[in-house]
């Protein structure tokens, strides 16, 4: 039996610790407030963690935007080389302010800086240039991306680019309208495929349907006097969450104030500060992306009429995803690729290199900010970005590997894994789920409604409110909004928040946390999870009637029928990307070029063409780092003359590969006709295969094989 006494000490003890952390937690929130209202007044805040130099002022450009190009100053001791790649990071402008991807010393910044990379960031200000547009952003970014490139002539590849979220789509576009500038693109957490997912999970999609469409987007914009304000976007981000929002994040603090207080300020820095797009932006993106998921089927075009297709990026696209992503969620990041290519031979027959990364666990955020993210794919990523760049066109899978006492040739891999890059099918990404022709149909009708409630609101209602609401008004509602309220009231701003800043001073020098088998704490802990259970259990209710009514209402046959989905004709749900006549003209012509050229070459080409013949094989259906660490060492001992620029040897490795991929059999025959006559040179060439493929260990089965056949050709022995 609990002694009374004890009983009445821990009651005591409790009651005091739960004020001064009362207390306390006003303070960091009167923090957070203060740091708001200053980071609001500031014309260019951001959270980033390292020095820079502003290269190109965005609004400087024939036509201005808000984002600008930076290059990021190096810390003290860490070693630059100007020859390697350059990385750009582009920030994401999905209602936060700017700065996530540089957030911590442990990010993506940090990882390619301490790799040795140049490192650029594209980061945008608060408030949009007038008249600008996503297609002058997109004209921006390319113009960024051709600068850095010029800053660095000898580097050995063409910038890679970084895109967080929202800007991975908006690479994406640049890249599909420039392909001839960019390098290989990290797309981390980014949608592509909006209307993916499976049912019982990512309920963001379901939003336009519930909400009609984008017509409150446009009354956003609106009411925003031509502004939309991010803090909607932000605000849909907080509600998917409500546990988190209401109850965990703000208790996490408040149980752990002696601790937490900074690191929530540091987070709040960033997520508290919502920005500003044009109204015309945001249409755009709502219209042609959440809603209507243009983009992956090819039917957006630029204002020249140019078709923003996915299919003209010849570079590789690295996208890295997770399973606790719950606003980007795998299938939206990687839907695309089914949308693009009906089999695995037409993206071969394409060019396309898409590799993909799937995280078991962490969350939309802690993709860009996680320290143990950044420390691990992030850096490998980076690390192993030139042999991404050569890796045959195809579907991969980036597996990371614990180096550890048994590793073969650990020391060829620079980290503290041995990433591998293992072939995938399309199959596989079908394999995660995703809607069956029913579910398109639903997003289909969600698009058609959407369009026909837009045109009502614009035709009857807009004229209204646009005459209604002027500046004062537009800044006054963006005031009152309650994301932004909060921070307002719990500020200096507010006077009943005078005398906290001093009463929490008296607090800490008077501080006395309650013992850890505290009963009273220990029971705060218990009703803390109570309450988190239960608003997941509202979450879980609210998420499951939500698409409910969105399977129900956009099922309905005569719904689809009114807007114009009702017959085979009309019918089909989703369109697909047509084909580019043009561009498969020029495909035929690489083919037919590189089938003339069976027979050419020295012998780099007859050992590179050995090398992807052995990896053809089912058992080597796997790039290795460490292979390709084998080749860069081969490759330096050559005299510099001889060295190839990356680019002119990526150009080798697709046109043998093209060539296999034509005949293999023909292509093998003709192997010993581009050997040398010297025997010692023939079997330096051997040496070389042999060294590369088996730089992760022995070989096997049919890959043994192939090498056995390999070394007829070169008239030696493996």
């Amino acid at each position: 039996m609990t002694d009374p006494l004890q009983l009445a000490r821990q009651a005591t003890e409790y009651w005091i610790d739960a004020w001064q952390r009362a207390i306390l937690m006003l303070d960091v929130q009167r923090q957070r407030g203060n740091e708001s209202n200053e980071r609001a007044a500031e014309t260019a805040p951001h959270v980033l963690s390292f020095q820079f130099e502003l290269l190109v002022d965005g609004s400087t450009l024939p036509r201005p935007v808000n984002y600008g190009l930076l290059r990021i100053v190096p810390p003290e001791g860490v070693e630059i080389d100007p020859d390697k790649r350059p990385f750009i990071v582009f920030d994401p402008r999905a209602g936060h302010g700017p700065g996530i991807g540089g957030m911590k010393q442990d990010s993506e910044i940090g990882v390619v800086l301490k790799a040795g990379h140049p490192c650029y960031f594209v980061g945008f200000l608060p408030k949009p240039e007038p008249t600008q547009t996503i297609e002058d952003v997109c004209r921006a970014e390319a113009h960024f991306i051709e600068l850095v490139a010029s800053l660095h002539p000898d580097a050995e590849g063409k910038p890679a680019l970084i895109g967080n979220c929202q800007a991975g789509w908006q690479i994406m576009m640049t890249a599909a309208l420039r392909p001839d500038i960019v390098g290989p693109l990290m797309l981390a957490g980014a949608p592509l495929s909006y209307w993916g997912g499976v049912r019982g999970g990512s309920p963001l999609r379901y939003l336009g349907g519930l909400l009609g469409g984008t017509w409150l987007t446009a009354l956003s914009g609106d009411l925003g006097n031509g502004k939309f304000d991010g803090a909607h976007l932000v605000n849909n981000f907080e509600m998917m969450n409500p546990s988190n929002t209401w109850w965990k994040k703000d208790y996490h603090v408040y149980a752990n104030v002696d601790t937490e207080a900074q690191r929530f300020l540091d987070f709040e820095k960033w997520w508290g500060t919502p920005v500003l797009l044009n109204a015309q932006e945001m249409q755009y993106i709502a219209d042609n992306l959440f809603v209507g998921n243009r983009l992956s089927n090819g039917t957006m075009h630029d204002s020249e009429g140019r078709r923003i297709d996915l299919r003209n990026i010849s570079s590789p696209i690295i996208v890295f995803c997770s399973w606790g992503d719950d606003i980007t969620p795998p299938q939206q990041a990687l839907g695309w690729v089914l949308d693009l290519y009906e089999d695995d031979a037409a993206m071969v027959a394409a060019g396309q290199t898409v590799i993909y990364s799937l995280h078991q666990s962490i969350g939309h955020l802690g993709i860009f900010v996680s320290a143990s993210v950044a420390n691990k794919e992030h850096s490998e990523f980076a690390r192993s970005m030139d042999l991404i760049d050569l890796l045959p066109p195809g579907l991969y899978e980036a597996v990371f590997v614990q180096k550890d006492a048994g590793t073969t040739n650990a020391e060829l891999a620079a980290g503290d894994y041995v990433v591998r890059f293992e072939r995938r099918f399309l199959d596989d990404l079908r394999a995660l789920g995703g809607n069956d022709e029913a579910d398109e149909r639903r997003f289909a009708t969600v698009a058609r409604l959407s369009e026909i409630n837009l045109g009502l609101y614009r035709t009857f209602l807009s004229p209204l409110v646009k005459a209604a609401v002027s500046e004062p008004v537009a800044q006054a509602l963006r005031d009152l909004h309650p994301y932004r309220l909060r921070y307002g009231l719990l500020s200096d701003k507010n006077p009943f928040m005078a005398g906290v800043a001093a009463l929490a001073e008296q607090v800490r020098a008077q501080r006395k946390p309650a013992s850890d088998d505290n009963v009273f704490l220990k029971l705060q802990e218990a009703m803390a999870a109570q309450v988190v259970a239960t608003l997941d259990q509202y979450k879980a209710l609210r998420d499951q009637s939500e698409e409910a009514f969105f399977l129900s209402a956009y099922g309905q046959p005569l719904l689809q029928a009114l807007v114009g989905l009702g017959n085979e004709a009309s019918g089909k749900a989703r369109q697909r990307i047509s084909r580019d006549l043009a561009r498969e003209s020029v495909l035929a012509a690489r083919r037919t070029e590189a089938a003339k050229r069976l027979h050419t070459g020295g012998e780099r080409e007859a050992v590179l063409r050995a090398i992807l013949y052995i990896a053809r094989s089912p058992e080597l259906r796997v790039a290795d780092e460490r292979a390709f660490a084998t080749l860069r060492e081969l490759r330096q001992r050559l005299p510099a003359k001889e060295r190839l620029p990356l680019a002119r040897f990526k150009e080798i490795v697709q046109e043998q590969n093209m060539i296999l991929q034509l005949d293999e059999e023909k292509a093998m025959e003709a192997l010993p006709s581009l050997l040398p006559a010297s025997s010692e040179a023939r079997s330096r060439g051997l040496a070389g295969v042999h060294q590369i493929m088996t730089a992760a260990g022995p070989l096997h089965g049919e890959a043994a094989q192939r090498m056995q056949h390999v070394a007829a050709l070169f008239g030696g022995e493996p």
